[in-house]
């Protein structure tokens, strides 16, 4: 078991200091009603007037979403000084799915994945360094780089339960039983075969290996990544959620495209879409037509 880091901040680089919008965003997020007391003590209720500038942070939130894959230069980016550690940590966990295959990565846990580096040369044992960095990603408070969606994981080693999903052979994704499974067969029997299932279950190491790669493939921007993938621990993907596609259409299911085909029109003539991340949300997160919501 890894003991949890203090928030130190010492692996974090920000450019420019944190701008007062995010606090406003923060409590749209929360819809109209009360913020519970717990977030009143960790995010100071902005009360503006007038004549201030919130439409300007306002307008440049929804223009960093809408160009979710562009850097700014007010993006949190890992710190120059532990970089190598950020960047060999990434070519670690591409070795490790590599050897245990992409269909069981999605459910590895971080205790099962250490003991597979130990046990292969191939992948090597996890330095303590690099772990130091795992974790404390995983315990940072995202909303300092601009995610502000729920924790959904508690623990770095919170683990998935091979008996509590189902491997979908065909789709090569796994899904949890009962009501996660149901809905995607409900979704195959009136959608038909056009749709498939381009997400299910994420485990903290799957998690950790699609943010950190794209982070990687940014100069280390958290920020930027933190727009398209939910940071560890903060994914429901772990929870239930899912997400779909047309068949066929490849990688223009996790873009706005998806919202032109006909799977698209049938899931919200279904009323299957509750969307997680809708358009122009204030969590931080670009649109996902795509994500099936169960919780």
């Amino acid at each position: 078991m890894i003991k949890k880091l203090l928030s130190s901040g010492r692996f974090l680089e920000k450019q420019v200091k944190r701008r007062d919008f995010l606090k406003i965003l923060a409590l749209s997020a929360l819809g109209s009603g009360m913020a519970s007391e717990a977030f009143a003590k960790k995010f100071a209720v902005y009360t503006g007037s007038i004549s201030d500038p919130i439409d300007d942070h306002i307008r440049d939130y929804l223009y960093k979403m809408k160009n979710f894959d562009s850097p700014n230069r007010d993006d949190i980016r890992i710190n120059r000084e532990v970089y190598h550690t950020f960047k060999s940590t990434v070519k670690r966990l591409n070795r490790l799915q590599s050897l245990v295959g992409h269909g069981r990565f999605h459910i590895l846990g971080l205790d099962e994945g250490l003991r597979f580096a130990r046990k292969y040369p191939v992948v090597g044992k996890f330095p303590r360094e690099e772990l130091d960095l795992m974790e404390e990603l995983f315990y940072k408070d995202a909303a300092e780089y601009g995610f502000l969606g729920e924790k959904t994981l508690s623990g770095l080693t919170d683990r998935i339960k091979k008996g509590d999903v189902i491997y979908m052979r065909s789709q090569g994704n796994y899904l949890y039983r009962e009501h996660s499974l149901e809905t995607f067969n409900k979704i195959r029997q009136q959608v038909g075969e056009s749709v498939t299932l381009t997400s299910g279950v994420r485990g903290v190491m799957k998690q950790f290996l699609l943010f950190l790669n794209k982070a990687y493939k940014n100069q280390g921007n958290l920020s930027l990544a933190s727009r398209s993938l939910a940071p560890p621990g903060y994914s429901f993907h772990a929870n239930g959620d899912f997400d779909v596609g047309q068949a066929g259409f490849g990688a223009l299911n996790f873009t706005d495209r998806f919202t032109s085909t006909d799977v698209y029109n049938i899931l919200c003539d279904l009323g299957y879409l509750r969307l997680r991340y809708e358009l122009n949300n204030r969590l931080g997160v670009r649109f996902e037509p795509w994500h099936i919501r169960i919780t």
